[in-house]
């Protein structure tokens, strides 16, 4: 069974929205430990839009699972977590701009930072993966890098789910170069349905649907529903 990582952003996006203490991130958190995920996901943005840094401390200090933090390749981010020391982190793309993360990592144009970055984080004991698109060639210089992981970019298949095999192909060809890799982006009961029985796929991390769904149900059904199809 592949693992369930949860993306708790937009609970702190519904806190922010009003500027208020409440939903709590932590205590979402815990709902979804309790529920049996076995990561929680968050991104400190260079904005600060949500998630904030006594989020990312507070879990730190709290979580009996992994903290895994996404992030992008700058000096601020990358001293943040080597002071923090998260289980993982995931360097993405980012812009100001942009509503949620629109796309992978360009790792080959950004090849000397984020080697240099995920350098920095492995000294530290903090497992590294690089979100990319569904690309070989972004797949080989993310192994260059020295990076532990790949996690595939799954927006544009739940889009087009015709290109569920460019998705299939990307995780056979990131196996073959010994990377672990995991898969997120857009993912819902529904669309994960075809990937949740791949053998190759280590951790999907999920937040957006699941925190929909938590609206009408409940965040701890929301999660027992996404770890059932998992199973």
């Amino acid at each position: 069974m592949p693992l369930l990582g949860v993306n708790i952003d937009h609970v702190a996006t519904l806190r922010q929205l009003r500027g208020t203490k409440f939903p709590e991130p932590v205590v979402a958190a815990s709902i979804c430990e309790l529920a049996g995920v076995h990561s929680i996901t968050v991104h400190l943005r260079e904005d600060r839009r949500h998630i904030q840094d006594r989020d990312v401390k507070l879990l730190r200090e709290t979580l009996q699972t992994r903290l895994n933090l996404e992030m992008a390749v700058t000096e601020e981010m990358v001293g943040i977590a080597c002071d923090l020391r998260p289980n993982s982190v995931c360097l993405v793309p980012e812009k100001r701009q942009e509503v949620t993360t629109e796309g992978g990592l360009d790792v080959i144009s950004l090849f000397k930072a984020v080697k240099n970055a995920v350098g920095r984080l492995n000294e530290k004991g903090i497992q590294v993966s690089l979100f990319i698109d569904p690309d070989q060639k972004q797949i080989e210089a993310s192994k260059k890098t020295g990076a532990q992981m790949v996690e595939i970019h799954t927006g544009s298949y739940c889009n087009h789910p015709e290109e569920l095999n460019q998705i299939l192909s990307s995780i056979q060809y990131a196996k073959e170069l010994n990377l672990i890799c995991n898969a997120g982006h857009g993912l819902d009961t529904i669309n994960i349905q075809p990937l949740a029985k791949h053998p190759d796929i280590h951790e999907f991390n999920i937040g957006h649907s699941i925190i929909c769904r938590a609206v009408l149900v409940g965040l701890d059904q929301a999660v027992r529903e996404m770890l059932a199809l998992l199973r």
